[in-house]
């Protein structure tokens, strides 16, 4: 009987890695669609890797709540609706707010500072290249919050960033913001955020996911009576 050595074990984890994160991309921007049955053999061919590290992938992005597990069937992309976003937005607001007030309680000089430069490359970053100014956009976002001291919180912040992501990506990568100005409402809360305004800051940072939430509900209630 073969033995697997470390390098085996390692090359083993870094394929799942990769894996996960180029299936994870897929849910997300939308190329695996919601409910569509993933098909190791079908991912096999796309990602061009075992099946083995895919069936890991898949395992691991079901407790990711982007992937479903069917009995004894295999495993499909989430479904999507418009419960499940309320639901998303609606825990998304009430977490953020309480890791915002506990990261500036415990804010410091280097948070101040890796929130500075992450608002800078977001506002530099072309929002015509989607996927790198989301992943800026992103960075900004848990920057913020970065200064609480609660793991598990921020995990779950990071988990609902994604869910709610998904749900953008697949309302159109050209979602018109005509009336709003995007750019001056995340300055906004980066200066309230570096002047440890919390009230403020916690305000704002609300009020910018709700608009976005009304913009998405309304655009998925029109795809509906479609």
């Amino acid at each position: 009987m073969a033995i697997a050595t470390n390098s085996d074990t390692t090359q083993e984890a870094s394929a799942t890695h990769r894996a996960y994160l180029m299936i994870r991309r897929m849910i997300l921007v939308g190329e695996l669609a919601p409910g569509e049955k993933l098909k190791i053999e079908t991912l096999r061919k796309i990602l061009d890797m075992g099946g083995s590290p895919i069936r890991e992938a898949l395992t691991l992005l079901v407790s990711d709540l982007l992937v479903e597990r069917l009995d004894q069937r295999g495993f499909r992309a989430a479904e999507i609706s418009a419960h499940n976003f309320q639901e998303i937005l609606n825990l998304r607001c009430h977490l953020e707010e309480i890791a915002l007030r506990e990261s500036l309680r415990e804010a410091d000089h280097a948070w101040e500072d890796r929130l500075v430069i992450s608002h800078h490359r977001m506002m530099r970053e072309p929002r015509t290249n989607v996927e790198r100014f989301e992943e800026l956009h992103k960075a900004f976002h848990m920057n913020l919050l970065s200064g609480s001291h609660s793991p598990v919180l921020l995990k779950f912040c990071n988990q609902l960033y994604d869910l709610n992501i998904r749900y953008r990506y697949l309302a159109g990568k050209d979602l018109s913001y005509a009336r709003r100005d995007i750019g001056k409402e995340h300055t906004d809360i980066m200066n309230a955020a570096v002047d440890r305004d919390v009230e403020t800051a916690c305000r704002l940072l609300l009020d910018h996911y709700r608009n976005t939430g009304a913009f998405l509900e309304k655009h998925f209630s029109q795809e509906a009576a479609e």
